[in-house]
């Protein structure tokens, strides 16, 4: 009898090792599970190949377009003579790729910008010399023909000559941190235009264009820093020190940009008579292949009105070509994929009520409307000279899928990539090959080489080893679900159900969502959920006995500019009414545990989480509020403004989309996350918004991150903010 017993608990044993286990939250905050993608890629001039870092971060290797097989070596930290360097952090070739800027001890300044030590490399000698010994630098360019780079460092534009034995001027001289930037756009301007680089060198490498900014009177804005744990900050170990920038919040002044050319050969800077409004934006600046074609894009400050106007450097006269307007905003992709040919402009437009792409004149004449119907191009490719084909991303047939397209010279349309899901795309600089990277929801990455007709010449990656990890743990049941609203409209989620789900129970329902104008979270794609990966954080909560879903409301991307401009003026109103009105129909599934629903989300989905537990209709027990913006009167200019105009001028609006203004009608248990070292929404908006809560007489948790910005992380932070999460919805809804 002994002898049976010991055998059968040896089985059960060996069926407990056996058994299935979800992923752990280390290992979902870790990258465990985390899918393999190629990135990094750089097309060559040769239109055959592409340039890639090495997986070691010591070589930049040069690979076939067709075959994917790796036939040479560009660049390797090992056999480059003459230099002290450990590994690759970036590159940048010259036009003629006989040169490469080797970028090393890179330094995150906000979210796009960021200094580094810069490196000369030439190819046919195999040598490193500094780019400049005069500190590290910013966003260096090659000059077109090669023999120029132009930096900022310090606010200040500088100028190496290679062909003068690198010598190095300084073209701008009155750049001063918190007065002047030359070359690089300012805190909002990087934050909301999405940029870094604010200057150009003209096609025959004779002039170089730049953008100044002048923030003296923009108000300033100060948080504490303290000496903290990875990294730890030495200098604030007696005493905590302090970061002052120039912020406008909404309302406020803005820095003045204007714009000014410098003629290289004899050293006369000039400033350009663009036509712009007093309180303006200057989004981007570009030389065309004309030399004496300087495009200059402005708008207003309702961003409803986008001016293109082609400037001479020299002359400095300027020409409006372009003007786009729309009754709210106009859209970041018109200037941020506006691409410039020999004779035409590619600009996109949401005039028809989707955005869709157009081709102009050099000169602005309107040649014709490229692609039409009620779907969205989402990413221009190019167009190929030779053959007169434009390719482009879209959502057409559907507004949670993407597709690679082709329009020939003729008009025909077809789509290279048939895989239901999200495809996306990098063409090879002849357009006779790309690189296309696929998912859907239940299909990790898989990285495809394929000729410009679609065919499949080889794949890459198709992320097998992760799929064989999964498949050994248990993992949450994905779905895309359809919500109805009272009115009829139909709103895109998707749902995580328990692996063991079964529908006789009901469940308690974690609500995950964004929000913000124009974003989109629900997709049929792997990146899903809050980490981008497969929708893990919500499989381990689903592990966890939960239901996690997230529903794209009102005023969300993908489905057209009347669907997302529905909420212009009145942010956080139809948003949050489009989440309870999710909660009440999750309420009526027969699975669900209707008086156990929370919702969390991370900064416009911390400020429409509190927006909708306070809403009115008390239907969430819980929720989580992290990095989330309280007013919008705390917020800056560019972005608030672009959906809000200013406090003056739409009092009401600021008043009503205020989570401050709500905080007596805070409904249900909530736990508010904020980093104090926040650049992007200050602390202030924890400070204030807590202030009111407390003069409400709402109770409420609070965690408190040192040090930390507005993404929340380093060391072990994202674990402990999401234990803290967990348990807070463990407690609240169980």
């Amino acid at each position: 009898m002994k002898r049976i017993i010991l055998l059968v608990s040896l089985c059960l044993g060996m069926l407990a090792g056996m058994a299935q286990t979800a992923p752990t939250l280390e290992e979902v905050t870790g990258s465990t599970f985390r899918a393999t993608r190629i990135n990094g890629v750089n097309p060559l001039a040769d239109g055959q190949h592409y340039a890639q870092i090495s997986a070691d971060g010591k070589r930049i290797v040069k690979y076939s377009f067709k075959t994917g097989e790796e036939v040479g070596v560009i660049f390797d930290v090992e056999t480059a003579r003459d230099h002290t360097l450990k590994r690759v952090e970036g590159y940048i070739m010259s036009p003629k790729e006989d040169k490469i800027l080797i970028q090393t001890n890179t330094v995150p300044i906000y979210r796009h910008s960021f200094t580094a030590e810069y490196y000369i490399y030439t190819v046919k000698n195999n040598t490193l010399t500094p780019l400049s010994d005069g500190g590290p630098q910013q966003v260096p360019l090659f000059s077109p023909d090669g023999n120029l780079i132009a930096f900022v460092r310090d606010n200040n534009l500088h100028l190496v000559k290679l062909l003068f034995d690198n010598s190095e001027s300084q073209v701008t001289t009155d750049g001063k941190f918190n007065e002047v930037l030359n070359g690089i756009p300012d805190w909002v301007n990087e934050e909301e235009f999405g940029y870094a680089r604010a200057f150009d060198f003209s096609a025959d490498s004779k002039m170089l264009a730049y953008i100044r900014f002048d923030e003296r009177e923009v108000p300033q804005f100060s948080f504490p820093l303290y000496k903290g744990l990875v990294p730890e900050q030495q200098q604030y170990a007696d005493y905590p020190g302090a970061y002052t920038y120039k912020y406008p919040v909404a309302g406020m002044k803005n820095s003045v940009p204007t714009v000014h050319t410098f003629d290289i050969k004899s050293r006369v800077t000039r400033q350009m008579q663009v036509p712009l409004d007093a309180d303006g934006y200057i989004p981007r600046i570009q030389f065309t292949s004309n030399a004496d074609g300087l495009a200059i894009m402005t708008l207003n400050r309702h961003q409803n009105r986008l001016d293109i106007y082609m400037g001479n450097p020299r002359s400095t006269v300027c020409k409006l070509i372009i003007r786009e307007e729309a009754p709210q905003y106009i859209k970041t992709a018109a200037y941020d994929q506006i691409q410039f040919y020999p004779e035409n402009i590619a600009l996109q437009s949401e005039r028809d009520g989707y955005n869709h792409l157009y081709w102009y004149t050099l000169g602005g004449n309107l040649v014709r409307q490229v692609t039409s119907g009620e779907y969205e191009v989402t990413n221009f490719l190019g167009w190929d000279a030779k053959t007169g084909a434009f390719y482009y991303e879209s959502n057409e047939g559907s507004p949670l899928r993407t597709a690679v397209y082709k329009i020939d010279a003729k008009g025909r349309k077809s789509c290279l990539t048939p895989e239901k899901g999200v495809n996306s795309a990098i063409f090879s600089t002849s357009f006779g090959h790309f690189m296309n990277t696929y998912s859907n929801l239940h299909t990790p990455f898989v990285v495809t080489l394929r000729d410009n007709t679609g065919k499949t010449l080889k794949t890459l990656e198709d992320n097998k080893a992760l799929k064989e990890k999964l498949a050994k743990r248990t993992v949450g049941q994905k779905e895309l679900i359809s919500v109805p609203m009272p009115d009829g409209t139909e709103l895109n989620g998707w749902m995580v159900k328990p692996a063991d789900f079964s529908a006789s129970k009901k469940y308690p329902v974690i609500m995950y969502q964004y929000s913000g104008p124009g974003s989109q979270e629900v997709k049929d794609s792997w990146s899903i959920g809050f980490c981008r990966d497969g929708g893990l954080l919500e499989s381990y909560w689903a592990d966890q006995g939960f239901i996690v879903v997230c529903v794209d409301g009102r005023g969300t991307g993908g489905r057209g500019a009347a669907f997302e401009k529905c909420t212009y003026l009145n942010l956080g109103i139809q948003e949050s009414k489009d989440q309870v009105e999710t909660a009440l129909w999750l309420g009526s599934q027969s699975y669900v545990d209707k008086n156990n629903i929370g919702i969390w989300g991370w900064s416009y989905g911390g400020f429409n989480t509190l927006m909708s537990m306070s809403e009115g209709r008390p239907v969430f027990k819980a929720g989580v509020a992290v990095a989330a913006p309280t007013s919008w009167k705390y917020y800056d200019t560019v972005y608030t403004e672009r959906f809000m105009r200013t406090p003056k001028e739409n009092g009401e609006g600021y008043e009503q989309g205020s989570a401050m203004a709500h905080a007596d009608k805070l409904s249900g248990e909530l736990l508010l996350i904020h980093g104090m070292a926040d650049d992007n929404v200050h602390f202030r908006n924890f400070a204030e918004y807590t202030e009111a809560l407390v003069q409400a007489g709402k109770q409420f948790d609070q965690q408190v991150y040192t040090n930390r910005n507005h993404s929340i992380f380093g060391g072990k932070t994202r674990h402990h903010l999401f234990t803290r999460v967990t348990k807070h919805f463990e407690e609240q809804l169980k």
